[in-house]
């Protein structure tokens, strides 16, 4: 999702209880810690599949039903953390036919099994519940339902929750680490709506004369943030497109007013999309359960093979060019960007939500490889040199670890320049290719961090490129390329936060550019011309002393 400040984790609860503090002059809560850290008490379980089957009462934005978790023991186990916020009531949890006890803590749900569970095992609880989940106010930088109408009148319904959490509208375990390996999702709407959610429709039933349910199944494993509902009276066509793995079905559903528009619209984009995007980060993920666009009445999300669809039919952002080049009017920024995270959030996911520079660093990156395929290298990298402008420089980029929150919302601009410095210091785009390519298979289908994906780049490239991620991602700074002439000579050094900092950078040479290699302390060169970096693909400051 593209957002200009890191979301906030909300919790609903007046929170009093501290837990710890992993930054200076900042202190996390008890709330805090349930959510965020993967304790014994969540990892002791896998969930394997979840039912949620829920009932959406529209007029008084009200839900209930439940969700059955499927799940294998990793250890042996008697007690289990899952995830529901305070204001949803649990009416019961059911266990083999009986009703087993449990308690609530903030917006963490301890249950308590009759006897041990053994490690390996295979094991299921149902969560029954119900209650007025959270409005959205600023969707989708705050998360929560949207509750709106088409221009006839009629209901139209969405949820995102990225951040916020999942476990604000269904209960789960609510961690990014632990992704269900499929899912069947349920959803009961009025007669003359239909739902649209994530994989494939296997069926639909009238549940009564007023009411009817959309039942979806999900084959892949799929973040929890992910999961969501689509409720209107949508106009649906379709297409497909011919990819690395076979037959790919393109499905699109749109209110019935916008119909030509989004004809219009989706076929100018999502096949050019495809073209690119199979070529460098390899098969789309999710051939499966296929690719749907849903239009929303909020910008957009990366909901997996749902992604969600608000820009208005507009090219850019909302009508905008964030790069401020004019290369960004040419395309919808929102079908590009947000099906780009079915490759970088989607497919490779950050275990804690402290490492979303994973996401997103890479997948706006994604939009400078979509504008390189229509106007060429060059234009790619003025692209992404063009939205530093946005970049605040406030604070590192990594969130801290355990407690559920992101770091600076410059994962966006910021990490979108690394990954593009990345590929300008290794200077070889096939192995780039390759390497991007090799992530999404190393990692897809799986949670990582960001010392794995880093390690991988190493490995691969046949660079040591840790300086380079730990200055970007681990400090609000940016390095400081220090210049001073001496005679005929420059001296050149870098002032940085990394000790030893030692980047690489090209520099003009009279009519060409050369490589040389700063490190802390001065060195010397003879150049034919004044000293230039190439400021174009590097994001660096400049600085005569």
């Amino acid at each position: 999702m593209l957002k200009k400040y890191a979301l906030t984790a909300v919790l609903l609860c007046l929170i009093t209880s501290v837990s710890f503090s992993q930054k200076p002059g900042v202190i996390y809560s008890r709330a805090d810690t349930l959510r965020g850290t993967l304790s014994d008490l969540r990892s002791s379980y896998d969930v394997q599949y979840y039912h949620l089957n829920i009932q959406l009462d529209i007029e008084n934005k009200f839900i209930s039903g439940s969700n059955l978790f499927k799940f294998k023991a990793t250890t042996d186990l008697n007690r289990l953390q899952f995830d529901l916020f305070a204001n949803l009531q649990i009416q019961k949890i059911s266990y083999h036919g009986q009703e087993i006890p449990f308690k609530r803590e903030f917006n963490a749900v301890f249950l308590d099994f009759p006897s041990t569970i053994k490690k390996d095992s295979q094991d299921e609880f149902t969560v029954f519940y119900s209650g007025n989940p959270s409005i959205a106010v600023r969707p989708p930088w705050d998360g929560g339902f949207t509750f709106s109408k088409d221009t006839q009148g009629k209901p139209w319904v969405a949820v995102s929750c990225q951040g916020f959490g999942a476990s604000s509208w269904w209960p789960n375990k609510d961690h990014q680490s632990d992704e269900v390996d499929s899912m069947m999702i349920s959803i009961t709407v009025p007669k003359g709506l239909m739902d649209v959610s994530n994989g494939r429709l296997r069926s639909i039933q009238n549940v009564d004369s007023d009411h009817t349910r959309f039942n979806w199944f999900v084959s892949y494993p799929i973040n929890n943030y992910n999961v969501s509902l689509n409720v209107a009276d949508y106009a649906h066509f379709d297409d497909s497109y011919t990819g690395e793995n076979g037959n790919l079905t393109l499905d699109y559903y749109v209110l019935k007013e916008n119909l030509e528009k989004a004809k219009k619209q989706f076929n100018a984009n999502v096949k050019p999309m495809f073209n690119v995007f199979e070529n460098w980060f390899g098969a789309y993920p999710f051939y499966r359960d296929g690719y749907k666009l849903i239009e929303t009445p909020y910008l957009g999300m990366e909901h997996q093979s749902a992604v969600a669809y608000g820009n208005k039919y507009l090219n850019g952002y909302m009508g905008r060019d964030l790069s401020g080049t004019g290369l960004g009017l040419k395309w919808d920024y929102i079908i590009i960007h947000e099906t780009g995270h079915e490759w970088f959030g989607n497919n490779i996911t950050s275990k804690d939500i402290a490492d979303m520079w994973i996401h997103e660093g890479f997948t706006m990156y994604s939009e400078a490889l979509f504008v390189e395929s229509r106007d060429g290298k060059a234009a790619g990298a003025k692209y992404i040199a063009g939205v530093r402008k946005n970049i605040q420089n406030d604070k590192p980029i990594l969130g801290p670890y355990g407690v559920n929150t992101e770091g600076s919302g410059d994962m966006y601009y910021k990490g979108a320049n690394l990954i593009h410095m990345t590929r300008t210091l290794i200077d070889n785009d096939q192995k780039w290719r390759e390497i991007l390519r090799g992530l999404n298979s190393e990692f897809g289908l799986k949670t990582t961090t960001t010392e794995d994906v880093v390690n991988y780049l190493n490995k691969k490239s046949g660079k040591d490129l840790t300086k380079l991620f730990d200055q970007y991602l681990r400090y609000a700074n940016i390095p400081v390329l220090e210049f001073k002439t001496e005679g005929k000579q420059t001296l050149y050094r870098w002032k940085a936060d990394v000790e030893n900092f030692d980047m690489p950078v090209r520099i003009k040479n009279g009519k060409k550019y050369q490589w040389i290699k700063p490190e802390t302390e001065w060195k010397k060169i003879r150049l034919e011309s004044v000293f230039t970096p190439d400021l174009e693909n590097f994001y660096i400051k400049v600085q005569e002393v």
